[in-house]
């Protein structure tokens, strides 16, 4: 089979290019070299949580690797076998989760059997999705398609120190098309807010921040609040809000030092307020991780994305590298945007 050749210094030239490539290299058995891994970065190369991901899609296809090191430019990947499992994957510092499952999920749901990964590391962490929007935003809109997959989270575990734990369950998977423009009309929002090791009043204060605010745009707001103060390796806090529309959109907001709680859930119901807004079927979010479902499906899907990122561009470029597939795109960089593309079944 042809091997595929990817510059990893395309677009905004980070993680995500290597973590997909890798995982539609594991989900159409094509071999892979990846150059110019995280050339834009100020530390180029595999970090720990990138390397965790190769050896993770690696052992998912029991691939032969090169260049699985840290610090590590160029990764040479060449799977060969599709088999299920039970896995490990512990990034070992606060690298993101939610990224780690991005890469597995379109290689898992092209397996022979049932796969589970049990993954260690940051759930709740900068520059990533938190894991409550991978389990009830991401994976309810991909159910749509067909995925069939869970996310049960054990332990949260926040920057800098990690500690989280999280069970990934993906059964074999033939996907659908999807054809989503326009939004549902959005009566209800739901939401989780969360604090680890921090008072009790933190959580609350964010929640109700956020409820005042959707409340007063009409809508009935739900969030639960989550608090504990045990078993975790440092504190943290945030909230994720979604909606109540198929697709479901969502929004995000992590706590940070200095960073007032009415001000977390400020930003996080503003976030979704803009995102509803555009009319759009998809947030962003969904719009970036979507792409290469889209193209795996057997027929034509077309969705509507409140704004089209680089990430989702960088998407589109890599799929097309893999599979015989192109990608229309209506609308632009940083608008709101419709994407179609004949999906070829994988």
């Amino acid at each position: 089979m042809d091997l595929v050749k990817i510059d990893g210094s395309y677009g905004e030239g980070g993680g995500s290019i290597l973590r997909y490539a890798l995982s539609l290299s594991a989900a159409t058995m094509k071999p892979v070299e990846v150059l110019n891994i995280r050339a834009k970065r100020k530390k180029p190369g595999l970090r720990p949580q990138h390397l965790n991901a190769v050896r993770a899609l690696a052992k998912l296809t029991n691939a032969d690797v090169e260049g699985d090191f840290v610090g590590s430019k160029r990764v040479f990947f060449i799977p060969k076998s599709k088999r299920g499992g039970t896995f490990k994957v512990d990034i070992g510092t606060a690298g993101s989760v939610s990224l780690i499952i991005q890469a597995l999920l379109p290689a898992s749901i092209t397996a022979e059997g049932e796969v589970r990964f049990l993954i260690k590391g940051g759930t709740d962490v900068p520059m990533a999705p938190p894991i409550d929007y991978m389990r009830e935003v991401f994976l309810p809109n991909i159910a749509l398609m067909g995925v069939r997959a869970e996310i049960r989270l054990l332990r949260r575990g926040h920057y800098p120190k990690g500690g989280g734990i999280v069970e990934l369950r993906v059964l074999p998977s033939k996907l659908r098309p999807l054809v989503k423009i326009n939004r549902d009309d959005i009566r209800v929002i739901r939401g989780r807010a969360h604090a680890v090791r921090l008072p009790q009043h933190v959580v609350r204060r964010i929640a109700k921040s956020a409820t005042q605010i959707l409340e007063e745009r009409g809508f009935q707001v739900e969030v639960d609040e989550e608090w504990s103060e045990n078993s975790h390796l440092g504190p943290g806090a945030g909230i994720v809000l979604w909606t109540d529309s198929s697709p479901i959109i969502g929004s995000d907001e992590l706590g940070e030092r200095g960073k007032p709680s009415e001000v977390v859930g400020k930003n996080a119901a503003l976030k979704i307020l803009r995102e509803i807004d555009t009319k759009m079927a998809l947030d962003h979010h969904s719009g970036d991780m979507i792409i290469p479902y889209l193209a795996m499906a057997s027929g034509k899907s077309r969705v509507g994305i409140s704004k089209l990122t680089m990430h989702a561009e960088s998407n589109i470029w890599l799929v097309e590298k893999f599979l015989p597939v192109k990608f229309l795109v209506e609308g632009g960089l940083d608008r709101p945007s419709i994407v179609g593309v004949e999906g070829v079944g994988v």
